[in-house]
């Protein structure tokens, strides 16, 4: 089933959070109030007053950041046995490049 998000929405796969590297250590756990994650699909925009488009900044296979809070637990969704998050896309805070 393919699923495409509407307006300004951002469908991530969440990471795992790491508790050893390959080698055996073990990584001690930080809440820094950030999770990462990677974009999957993205809705196609939103509309200004005017009618114009206004373009998405994040594309699928971005690595993104945003803030943990207990509302993003509530965006969970499952499709297809894995589970995503939906956000809107102001809700990220950072994208690599």
């Amino acid at each position: 089933m393919k699923m495409k998000p509407m307006g300004d929405l951002v469908l991530l796969k969440m990471d795992e959070v790491q508790e050893k590297t390959k080698s055996g250590i073990i990584l001690q756990q930080n809440n820094t109030g950030f999770v990462n994650g990677t974009v999957v699909s993205i809705g196609p925009g939103l509309f200004t007053a005017a009618g114009k488009r206004i373009p998405m900044t994040t594309k699928p296979g971005d690595n993104v950041i945003l803030h943990k809070n207990e509302t993003n637990e509530s965006k969970n969704i499952k499709l297809e046995d894995e589970t995503y998050l939906i956000v809107h896309e102001s809700e990220i805070a950072l994208v690599s490049i």
